[in-house]
């Protein structure tokens, strides 16, 4: 009988651009791709193979998850997709799907200058993908689908977590603000919040499941709860998803001064599981710039904030976003900024230089700053937090911190023997192993070290190599990390066992 060659079952890959949320969207989208037979491109090595520097990973499927909000958002998409043109034209049967901020903003317009793209989904309508990509096959034409306002929650989706140790949980989508320069209320809509017992539901699945870090998601997190009449909602949530055993570490993002109030703080400060860290977005120290930026706090009630959760977390670690640039703002404005910024003693700082974004009242302004007064500013800013950073972690040299080792945080680890991961306050950790070293430490596992270093970016903790602090404490999450390789590396040996067959055999999919 004559050697035929199976066929390879049908592949994609994600590609996510923007914040946390879009992570944490492309998890739910690899789930719904996974149940729908699909598998994902790096388990399948002849498909991998094919990959070419247009980002397509070898994949039948790409899906690229837009974001609106980050600068340039749409010259990188187009250049994108361009690169991937050439790709489909010579992959037969290859598919391109677009969903995420940018597609619910452009819908079919997007379609204009890439006509090759096969499905359009936005943020309110995930759970369509793979109906849209199988429409788009049979039709032989491109699938657009747009929803005004959520239709599914997304936490009811399956989900593919990129983390076998850390997970994101949504607390609730969408934001009731309306500050001038975002375009985000627009496209994610009003603010909606689930219930408690089913937040508290998924973070116990996840931690059955052996993550020990769970980040509670939402554009404005410290504002949940007012959408069912209870205002102290998310301190009562943080206190209740720290109770939850086997669970090690808790976080949250993003919160918004405005909204920030004395019973979260408490509930951080109590709760030994809720982590030492904070993201508090300053925008602006200029109260003339915030009040058009319709940001609805001013200087004194940010520095407010940040004074009291200093009383009751010394060890803190805060970090804040700061946009550069905004219309109208003036040497005077962006001095407070600086002002502000020395002051705070971020950790680090998200730095912006401010880009008109379509649909917002911000990009209308005749008082646009010009481009190099922008950039001549923006340099001075990075140039002081790099400073404040710097002297930030060096003042941490000496301590002990418990580092959760991470999976492709370090790119050098191999080259200098280091393993890398997350310390409690969410600082980026290189911990160096001991001379001549055999254990094993996997991704979830905890790294007890000593900083010896402090960059601008990252601590390192060289204590093992002098014979100083170094313990190394296997966890649930370390073994369900394990336990996930091993799996995944069954099933790339079963693919290519099967990859040549007599006759015309069927491979079965199985789906996570």
């Amino acid at each position: 009988m004559a050697m035929t060659k199976q066929e390879l079952p049908r592949t994609y890959t994600i590609r996510t651009l923007g914040c946390q949320m879009n992570v944490h969207d492309s998890e739910r989208m690899a789930g719904l791709l996974e149940a729908a037979g699909l598998v994902e491109v790096s388990r399948v090595p002849e498909a991998a193979a094919r990959a070419t520097a247009a980002g397509d990973g070898g994949a039948d499927v790409v899906v690229i998850n837009t974001c609106s909000v980050r600068e340039n958002a749409a010259t990188r998409l187009y250049g994108n997709l361009g690169q991937l043109l050439s790709v489909k034209r010579d992959r037969p049967g290859m598919q391109i799907a677009v969903g995420g901020c940018f597609a619910q903003q452009m819908g079919s317009k997007l379609l204009d200058k890439a006509p090759w793209v096969d499905a359009v989904f936005g943020t309110h309508n995930i759970d369509v993908l793979p109906v849209l990509l199988e429409r788009a096959r049979h039709n032989q034409e491109a699938a657009v689908e747009l929803e005004e306002s959520l239709k599914t929650f997304p936490s009811t989706l399956p989900t593919k977590r990129e983390s076998a140790y850390a997970a994101w949980v949504s607390i609730s989508v969408g934001c009731n603000n309306t500050c001038t320069f975002c375009i985000v209320p627009h496209l994610r809509g009003k603010e909606r919040d689930r219930r408690p017992g089913d937040i508290l539901a998924e973070v116990q699945a996840v931690v059955d499941q052996g993550a020990i870090e769970v980040t509670l998601l939402g554009q404005n997190v410290n504002s949940y709860g007012v959408g069912f009449g209870d205002r102290e909602a998310f301190a009562k949530l943080l206190r209740q998803v720290g109770q939850i055993e086997g669970l090690e570490r808790v976080r949250f993002t993003s919160p918004h001064p405005a909204a920030f109030t004395d019973d979260v703080i408490a509930a951080m400060a109590e709760t030994p599981t809720v982590m030492p860290s904070l993201h508090m977005p300053l925008q602006s120290g200029s109260d003339a710039v915030l009040r058009q930026m319709r940001r609805s706090y001013r200087r004194k009630k940010f520095e407010g904030i940040l004074e009291r959760v200093r009383e009751q977390i010394p060890h803190a670690a805060i970090t804040t976003d700061i946009i550069v640039g905004f219309p109208g703002e003036t040497e005077e404005d962006f001095q407070q900024t600086l002002e502000v910024v020395e002051n705070s003693r971020f950790a680090s700082a998200f730095t912006f230089l401010y880009s008109p974004r379509p649909g917002t009242p911000a990009a209308d302004r005749e008082d646009q700053v010009p481009e190099e007064v922008k950039h001549e500013r923006y340099q001075r800013l990075v140039k002081l937090q790099e400073r404040i950073s710097t002297e930030e972690n060096r003042a941490l040299v000496g301590r002990e911190v418990q580092v959760l080792v991470a999976e492709g945080e370090g790119r050098k680890d191999e080259a200098t023997s280091r393993i890398t991961g997350r310390a409690a306050d969410n600082r980026l950790v290189h911990v160096a192993l001991p001379p001549e070293f055999t254990g094993t430490i996997r991704p979830g596992d905890m790294v007890t070290a000593e900083v010896t270093y402090g960059a601008p970016h990252h601590l390192v903790a060289d204590s093992a190599l002098s014979g100083g602090k170094f313990e190394v404490r296997a966890t649930r999450a370390g073994d369900a990390w394990a336990d996930r390789e091993a799996k995944l590396a069954e099933a790339e040996a079963e693919a290519a066992s099967t990859a040549v067959g007599l006759g015309m055999p069927t491979i079965k999919v199985r789906s996570n």
